[in-house]
């Protein structure tokens, strides 16, 4: 080896450092001291792994996959097409001001969170209908804190009724080849079982309480900048969503390519400029799952895991067993984000059935923390905008019964 390039044992070292830091960053949401959010932090250890030589720029692009992050791409543009033609603040407004009671309405609220979800982001979904229901429970005199509270929740929990319902099962189902209508048929249940614990936990939380002081306030609340609601575009989306769902359901057709081309059809358009669209791409997630797909192969290079795994399963823990799987993957979901969680666990993980547990575990797990899920965070910030603080105290008297109720369907249902 040339004297003046670092030895095998330094750039595994070096590694294994890029790596430490890089899931360091995860669990903190950024590095202390730099402007860095997860997606940064991933992008940089990229280039860190990169920059070491542990592998050149073409073998970094081949770690990517893909598939996965075309699947992601093009469903962003979906929702965006639905966002634009004001298709959720439309629904969230009709469902909000249906003349139904409080617990009644909380219950249609959630339906339809976690409907939407299953087939859109649950992030956009969130963001789409944070300030409408906060603005009509405000108006109503409704307890605000379970409805906003209950709409993170039903958004996750909806997200995994099927594998493009979030990023990280988008990323399970591409990665290890998971059947889309087999998945959706076997979550239907434990998903709709949790729908309806989280309905009856913020029911009994709320027991029809009503606010008086911010009703005052609501006339004089700033209203949201949604758009109007624009029928053809609309219907056009709809139209691109529900063929993808067929496709998925009854086809063969690789499911990235499928969803690309839905893409394409709702980018010619003559209302929506492509660069508006594309304003509504979450580019960072993108950056994220790039980053880490490089961080976690060249670790994965040492290694180091598979010893580790190796480790485990001679004392008789099987890590691809429901019993560790789902542990393991319910702690590192909300030590280190959900997606980051999944990225680490796949490489060892094999067959529908693991494949299953880690899609539901993962996404329910992220309901148990404020600082679990995106959607979560989302909701919390825009409800702040229209003077509602919801703490992580709040949030933790519903999402860690909620998440223990719904982690024991799914072990119930699965093992």
């Amino acid at each position: 080896m040339p004297a003046n390039l670092p030895s095998h044992d330094a750039i595994d070292w070096g590694i294994v450092t890029i790596f430490t830091i890089v899931y360091v960053g995860m669990f903190l949401g950024g590095l202390p001291r730099l402007k860095l959010d997860r997606s940064g932090v991933a992008l940089l250890g990229a280039i860190g792994v990169i920059g070491i030589g542990a592998m050149n720029t073409a073998q970094a692009a081949q770690t990517v996959d893909l598939p996965t992050v075309l699947l992601l791409f093009a469903f962003m543009v979906v929702s965006a097409q639905m966002r634009l033609g004001g298709f959720y603040t439309a629904v969230t407004r009709r469902v909000v001001e249906l003349p139904l009671s409080s617990n009644g309405l909380l219950g249609a609220l959630l339906g339809v969170a976690a409907a939407l979800s299953a087939v859109f982001s649950n992030d956009i979904v969130c963001l789409a209908m944070t300030p409408v229901v906060a603005r009509i429970c405000l108006q109503r005199g409704f307890n605000p804190l379970p409805f906003l509270i209950g709409l993170a929740c039903a958004a996750n929990i909806g997200s995994a009724a099927t594998l493009i319902g979030n990023p990280q099962n988008m990323l399970i189902g591409s990665t290890m080849q998971l059947p889309f209508s087999a998945y959706s048929r076997y979550a239907l249940f434990p998903v709709v079982m949790s729908l309806i614990a989280l309905w009856a936990g913020l029911a009994w939380t709320q027991r029809t309480k009503h606010v008086t002081q911010p009703v005052a306030q609501a006339a004089g609340l700033t209203p949201d900048n949604a758009p109007s609601f624009d029928r053809w575009q609309t219907m056009k989306g709809l139209t691109v969503a529900t063929a993808l769902m067929v496709i998925f359901l009854f086809t063969d057709w690789p499911r990235e390519v499928a969803a690309l081309v839905g893409a394409g059809v709702l980018l010619l358009s003559r209302r929506f400029h492509s660069s508006h669209v594309m304003g509504f791409i979450d580019w960072e997630l993108l950056v994220l799952f790039i980053g880490l797909f490089v961080v976690n192969h060249a670790f994965d290079s040492t290694g180091l895991a598979a010893q580790a795994v190796g480790w485990f399963a001679a004392q008789g823990v099987i890590l691809a067993d429901p019993g560790p799987l789902f542990v393991v993957g319910l702690a590192l979901s909300n030590l280190v984000s959900n997606v980051p969680a999944v990225m680490l666990l796949m490489p060892h993980l094999s067959g529908f059935e693991a494949g299953m547990m880690l899609a539901l575990v993962s996404t329910f797990a992220g309901n148990l923390l404020l600082v679990g899920s995106i959607a979560n965070l989302i909701v919390v910030d825009l409800a702040k905008k229209h003077g509602i603080d919801i703490g992580w105290r709040e949030h933790a008297r519903v999402g860690v019964p909620v998440t223990l109720t719904t982690l024991a369907i799914v072990w119930v249902w699965l093992v």
